[in-house]
């Protein structure tokens, strides 16, 4: 079997550090969502990792930025809604002329 290559890794140690601290706080009840922690408890494992990313974002650590799907997602939608709404707006105005 061939020997691995070292290459680049994503995440660093630190982010790993961050996100094993995170887990424990999840499994404690003391980790909390929100801003000042305001939110509430955390309960998902997934919501636990995200927290834990965006802390050691915070310190500096090397984590890959966030992925922008949401913002593809919803520029996607709203060009669909406007072609939608002109075609609606411009049935209406042909029956208000006949009429």
């Amino acid at each position: 079997m061939p020997a691995k290559k070292g290459g680049r890794r994503k995440y660093g140690k630190a982010a790993s550090k961050s996100v094993k601290s995170a887990m424990r706080r999840k499994k404690s009840g003391t980790l909390r969502s929100g801003k000042g922690g305001r939110g509430g408890k955390v309960k998902s494992r997934a919501q636990a990792v995200a927290i834990g990313l965006s802390e050691a974002r915070k310190k500096g650590a090397k984590v890959p930025r966030k992925s922008s799907k949401k913002s593809s997602r919803k520029s996607a939608k709203k060009g669909g809604r406007k072609s939608a709404s002109r075609k609606s707006s411009s049935r209406k105005s042909t029956r208000k002329r006949s009429s």
